[in-house]
């Protein structure tokens, strides 16, 4: 066994190591965006389902409506609106080569706010992307832009807040740019797992070992004094995280190194990433072990379908050869953006008693770095090259018992626990022959065990087709069923005097609305749809005091559609609730009896 000695490694090779990595972003070119201390419930590189979180997620202190500034000069190149992502966010440019972004919005200030509702009501449509050129809406550093919310995909108040290059699109580490924030702690290293690396990561569950804290921020095994194992090839991952003060939020960690025998081989730092690259956080993490616990490891090695986007090769790919009966000492090295490090040292030897026979794939494999197709006389599933990070054993089931509507055998294949970078194309023969005129309602669905991914079915050459992201469960259907609209009120006329907006709420047997348009008095009104949740219309000079028609119209993904009518009154006080007077085609009229609308098909 190596001497202990080697547990401490030179301080100075490991600093100027960090130190080449750490890119020289402009301090304090930037502003805090709000007027409050900057107080983080995420940072960049949290870890999240299917992506990397890619800025800093600030505290508004549990409110909405804060006034948000400009993080410096510069001009409004973007702004999105969107029911879930960043809902309603501002992008600026800035003549630096950056740009910052604001998500997560309640309202822009109040002449962007005018011009984006006026396209809107051109476009004819809530959901909108507008692109500005530098003179329409130019901006000074500290300049009101917007106020912040609780838009889109966020499950709480707070501004969401990125930096990136302008040119190359890529999201950069906010925190290496000298914001006024307080960081106290060293990252925590809590879990160690081992694989085997002569099989898939996906053919095994890793071996865990649990740490305790040594003197300082040293981490060592708890239970054993070194790893003893009868495997050759092995890889390890780490379960760690960073807070910056005993009561912040577990954040992400900026980097992470591994040494070998003091010599150090693969790297993994956070600070610039692409969008179109965040899901690869699905092979640096096990992602199989994450679908069953919700629990995060991070590789430390490369899969072999993984370009490692966020990895640094230094003389390897995180895999090592225990082909000696020797002890090897293992480091590893967790930093945040302060350079605050925790640091873990075991050593691990292989012993012959301790193989086990291997573990052999079946016959039928998916392998990474190619097409793999699978076919069965009514069923193909092809993947594109560079969907899988990692083998994947090929598990194909098949069910012919009924279900209402199926026009297809149930065809399950592998479970969803097993991740795809690129969309599979399933390919699915009806049992029957069906008219032409009922082919457009056919959707196939895909039940990953959680959930219902509907897509509409595309024919080809008798085949009912789709893409979808995940392995699970595939199966087609008619769908004719048209979407439901929820009555607005039990009234003949529906009278709005102390709420100040209409809301409507639709939904579809098998999915989502997937187009809602509603009008008063023939004319489209802006219906809003956050979070794909009720859709919501604010009274404006759209809708004057006074009776109007209300219809709404609502698409489901096959084509079937409902469309409903109402009339409505906007008042400036609060009726008596026994008598109701209202005009119909400018006619009083007095009530005396309830009527329900009726859904029209």
């Amino acid at each position: 066994m190596k001497n202990c000695f080697v547990f401490v490694l030179p301080v100075f090779f490991c600093s100027v190591l960090y130190a080449q990595s750490r890119p020289g972003y402009p301090k304090y070119y930037f502003r805090n965006p709000l007027n409050i201390p900057m107080d983080l419930t995420a940072n960049m590189g949290e870890l999240r389902p299917d992506h990397w979180h890619m800025g800093l997620d600030i505290r508004t202190q549990r409110k909405e409506d804060l006034p948000v500034y400009a993080a410096a000069g510069g001009y409004i190149a973007k702004v999105k609106i969107e029911p879930f992502g960043y809902g309603r966010s501002i992008f600026i440019k800035h003549p630096n080569g950056m740009t910052t972004v604001y998500g997560h919005l309640n309202s822009f200030f109040s002449a962007l706010e005018k011009y984006v509702t006026e396209q809107q009501y051109q476009q004819q449509s809530w959901e909108i992307e507008l692109d500005f050129s530098k003179e329409r809406f130019p901006v000074f550093k500290s300049e009101l832009i917007a106020y912040s919310g609780n838009s889109g995909g966020s499950m709480g108040p707070h501004l969401h807040f990125e930096i990136r290059d302008t040119k190359t699109g890529k999201c950069l580490n906010p925190l290496l740019f000298g914001f006024p924030i307080k960081d106290e702690l060293p990252p925590e290293i809590n879990k160690l797992a081992l694989y085997d690396r002569t099989i898939s990561v996906y053919r095994q569950e890793p071996q865990l070992f649990s740490l305790k804290k040594n003197a300082g921020d040293d981490y060592l095994l708890s239970t054993v004094p070194v790893i003893q194992t009868g495997l050759n090839r092995v890889s390890f991952a780490i379960q760690a995280l960073d807070k910056m003060k005993n009561s912040g939020s577990p954040d992400g960690i900026y980097s992470a190194k591994i040494f070998f025998d003091n010599k150090p081989v693969l790297g993994f730092i956070l600070d610039s990433i692409n969008y179109g690259e965040s899901s690869y956080v699905n092979a640096q993490i096990d992602y199989k072990y994450y679908y069953k616990t919700g629990k995060y490891l991070q590789h430390l090695s490369l899969l072999p379908g993984d370009p490692g986007v966020v990895y640094k090769k230094i003389s390897g790919d995180g895999i090592f050869n225990l082909s000696d009966t020797g002890f090897h000492l293992v480091h590893i090295e967790v930093r945040d953006e302060y350079n605050h490090r925790s640091q873990l040292n075991f050593m691990i030897g292989h012993v012959d008693s301790l193989q086990k026979p291997s573990v052999r794939d079946t016959l039928n494999v998916f392998a990474p770095n190619q097409v793999n197709v699978f076919k069965k006389e009514d069923f193909e599933f092809l993947l594109p090259k560079y969907s899988l990070y990692d083998t994947v054993n090929v598990v194909y089931y098949r069910n012919d018992s009924p279900a209402p509507n199926a026009v297809s055998a149930l065809h399950r294949l592998n479970d969803p626990s097993l991740p795809l970078h690129v969309a599979a194309t399933v390919k699915i023969k009806p049992v029957r022959e069906l008219p032409d005129s009922i082919k457009n309602k056919v959707v196939i669905i895909c039940n990953d065990g959680r959930r219902n991914i509907v897509r509409k079915a595309e024919w080809q050459e008798g085949w009912m087709t789709a893409r979808f992201g995940d392995f699970g469960s595939y199966r087609a259907f008619i769908d004719t069923v048209p979407p439901y609209i929820k009555d607005i009120g039990k009234e003949d006329t529906v009278v709005y005097a102390s709420s100040n907006s209409i809301v409507v709420e639709a939904r579809d047997d098998l999915g989502a609305v997937t187009n809602f348009r509603g009008e008063i008095d023939g004319r489209w009104v802006c219906f809003t749809n956050d979070k794909k949740g009720p859709f919501i219309y604010t009274f404006d000079e759209h809708c004057p005091y006074g009776v109007h028609q209300l219809k709404v119209t609502v698409e489901d993904i096959a084509g079937n559609t409902t469309a409903k009518t109402w009339w409505i009154r906007r008042d400036l006080f609060t009726p008596s609730p026994r008598k109701v007077i209202h005009k119909k085609k400018g006619v009083p009229i007095k009530k005396t009896a309830v009527k329900k609308s009726t859904k029209t098909k």
